[in-house]
């Protein structure tokens, strides 16, 4: 792996599933809605799910200054993130070699409160567009109160480890003959049908929602 990894971030089980490449990293954060945020605090360790965004070397995360990961984030403490794509499900012809493909990212450092308000405006705008590309200019934009009352953290993407399977079930040669089917089922997030609120009126289908609702999968 590379150089930007700390000791504790090195893939120890299936190191032939450690990928170097950066960018592999960045279109997973990219294509994934969910991180889940792991830390330590008072004593206990928690892990958080929650959206997040990317923007260029920055992982985002925001939320009410009332959250308890938040604060504890912003304290300085340690963080791990991690991100993960299912891509199938893989049934091999023996209980002990059934799998999954995936991909999948872990994230270590420290994150920093966004103070500057220019700054925590794109990073709230970097975290609407990650989730719908296109719904920022659709909708009204954040006022100076709910601005002030939205806490916003960078974490910066210099420590991360990917890992990633692909491919066939991995027999061994001896179940190789078994009359048992085995191959891949794959796996990906789809969109359904648009629900309007109620109260929608006559506003027109917007075309964020018909652009990633048209393709059926994550753009």
């Amino acid at each position: 792996m590379s150089d930007d990894l700390v000791p504790a971030l090195k893939v120890q089980r299936h190191p032939e599933r450690a990928v170097a490449d950066r960018t592999v990293a960045f279109a997973i954060l990219d294509e994934a809605l969910i991180c889940h945020v792991g830390f330590v605090a008072n004593g206990r360790p928690w892990v958080i799910p929650t959206m997040y965004a990317r923007d260029g070397e920055v992982l985002y995360l925001h939320g009410s200054p009332a959250s308890r990961m938040l604060r504890n984030l912003a304290g300085g403490i340690d963080v791990s993130v991690t991100v993960t794509l299912l891509d199938g499900l893989v049934l091999a012809r023996s209980v002990f070699s059934h799998s999954m493909n995936y991909r999948s990212v872990v994230i270590a450092g420290k994150a920093t409160e966004v103070d500057d308000p220019d700054i925590k405006l794109a990073a709230m705008r970097c975290l609407v567009e990650h989730v719908l590309r296109g719904r920022w200019n659709e909708v009204r934009t954040p006022s100076a109160k709910e601005i002030a009352t939205t806490l916003v953290l960078a974490l910066p993407l210099e420590h991360l480890s990917i890992k990633a399977r692909t491919g066939p079930p991995i027999d061994i040669p001896a179940d190789r003959s078994l009359p048992v089917w085995a191959g891949e089922i794959p796996v990906g997030l789809a969109f359904g049908i648009p629900q309007a609120d109620a109260l929608v009126g006559d506003a027109a289908l917007p075309a964020s929602v018909v652009a990633q609702t048209t393709s059926g999968v994550r753009r």
